[in-house]
């Protein structure tokens, strides 16, 4: 199977963006410390944007990936951060080889 990889762009709203940025430290440290599969998952920040972060990962699979987002970290995260954003994007990628 083929890495996948993903960039998820999030937008925070203005009056969340402190507590939801001390969010995104968690789910990035308890990524890296529970998750298999987990090859890359940075955090980075807007310098344009404030409010906005970006994660870049890459997993060894679909599946990693998938469980990824079963796991108990994530699920806090994603349920801590209802209404708080103004928006998320996410993409799923593939290496294309040329």
């Amino acid at each position: 199977m083929k890495n996948i990889v993903i960039v998820a762009n999030v937008k925070v709203k203005d009056e969340f963006k402190d507590e939801v940025y001390n969010e995104l430290l968690k789910l990035h440290k308890a990524t890296h410390k529970h998750d298999e599969g987990c090859i890359q998952y940075d955090l980075h920040k807007n310098l344009e944007d404030e409010n906005s972060f970006t994660f870049v990962e890459t997993w060894q699979n679909a599946k990693l990936l998938d469980e990824h987002m079963k796991k108990e970290h994530f699920l806090k995260f994603a349920q801590f951060v209802d209404g708080k954003l103004e928006s998320m994007d996410i993409q799923k990628l593939e290496k294309v080889e040329a």
